[in-house]
């Protein structure tokens, strides 16, 4: 931290826009040094200024920051919670139990990147030698935050491994989870890939595949300025439809689309599925310094295969032709593994000031962990991959 004449000092932050985008992202960095783009400034402030967060949608910002003369040296994506939509890392039952014993769950605080089930961090520090004690000091501002409000509970959710342990330590409650990733094993092409799974999965990704060009549809990426207004448009009625089918609220507006390809450019990646020219399909991901991230889908027509097409597949050519490490493909779905995404551990911790509460949750979270962990074992022995020697 620099060597000021005053001490740090941290302030909650109504809006992001009060933060200078490049100090905030200077903060915003992964263990390996790269951006993350759902913890920048673009992609928090395309949430706020389309109005998919805000004190309407049950997600006021509240964002904390640490400065020292003037530098930002730590701050965190908070949010004032009135309920527990959008959030993928469920605590409905911790909700109600609180309540049934007489407590009030809501408001909570989170510190989250809305809407999306993205592992990555949520403490953000600027790198360097003073990080932990960056992270370590947030997280007590945080905590601080959380007791003079009065409020039930304090929630950092998918945030990095080293930042969970990091706070287990200090007496917050660790809570696994999992998702599915897929790897870069150094391929050159999508048939290198193939050619890493036994004979069947591979068989059974090839008649997939073919299955879905045979119907005359055409899947293909288009990134930052080559997504067109059309593409926009279709994508966004393919998205509320699968939200009023399956979930009942979709989170995100159409202005945040046009807000987020125009502030994230190339990091924008939209596969869409065309038949005849008219877009039938799409999946959005965002891309990291070596990560693909998948996040939404949605289809006009139910065509066999076209998900895993759109979603996984093209996700997996994207990341070999551009030289990624890995897909994050986003929750849910076993199904995944034959389709080459393996399961992965995901983290998060929970601030509780009632001690009772407390015991309860980080009880209910051990047996958690050790059925996720079980799970995690389990899973990997379907991996669809060649075993070597």
């Amino acid at each position: 931290m620099p060597d000021g004449n005053d001490a740090p000092t941290a302030r909650a932050i109504g809006s992001i826009a009060e933060i200078d985008a490049a100090q905030w992202d200077a903060c915003a960095v992964d263990d390996s040094g790269g951006p993350n783009p759902f913890m920048s400034h673009a992609f928090l402030s395309a949430l706020e200024d389309a109005g998919c967060v805000g004190e309407r949608t049950g997600w006021q910002p509240y964002h904390m920051a640490i400065e020292d003369g003037g530098l930002l040296i730590a701050c965190a994506a908070m949010y004032l919670k009135g309920n527990s939509h959008g959030e993928y890392v469920f605590d409905h039952s911790w909700a109600h139990a609180y309540e049934q014993a007489g407590g009030r769950y809501y408001p909570k605080l989170q510190v989250a990147a809305p809407f999306s089930p993205v592992p990555g961090p949520r403490l953000l520090a600027r790198p360097g030698a003073a990080q932990e004690q960056a992270r370590l000091a947030l997280g007590a501002t945080m905590e601080t935050v959380a007791d003079r409000l009065g409020v039930s509970s304090l929630h950092v959710t998918f945030c990095s491994e080293a930042e969970a342990r990091l706070m287990q330590q200090h007496g917050w409650v660790l809570r696994l989870g999992q998702q599915f990733h897929w790897h870069n094993r150094g391929y050159a092409t999508f048939d290198d890939f193939l050619g890493a799974l036994v004979s069947r999965k591979r068989k059974a990704i090839r008649k997939e595949r073919r299955e879905v060009t045979q119907q005359g549809i055409d899947v293909r990426p288009y990134v930052g300025a080559e997504i067109a207004p059309r593409h926009w448009d279709a994508f966004y009625r393919f998205y509320v439809d699968t939200y009023d089918r399956k979930w009942g609220y979709p989170y995100l507006n159409r202005e945040f689309f046009d807000l987020i390809v125009e502030r994230m450019d190339e990091r924008v990646v939209l596969m869409v599925a065309e038949l005849d020219g008219r877009p039938i399909a799409g999946a959005l991901n965002l891309k990291g310094d070596d990560t693909l991230y998948g996040r939404n889908w949605g289809a006009a027509i139910d065509v066999p295969f076209l998900h895993f097409e759109a979603c996984y597949y093209q996700a997996i050519e994207f990341a070999i032709d551009h030289g990624l490490a890995r897909v994050e493909a986003g929750t849910q779905g076993p199904h995944k593994i034959q389709r080459g995404y393996l399961p992965v551990a995901t983290h998060s911790v929970h601030y509780l000031p009632n001690d009772s509460f407390r015991d309860a949750v980080a009880d209910f979270c051990r047996h958690e962990a050790e059925m996720v962990e079980h799970e995690l074992t389990a899973m990997q022995h379907h991996s669809p991959y060649r075993r070597e020697g």
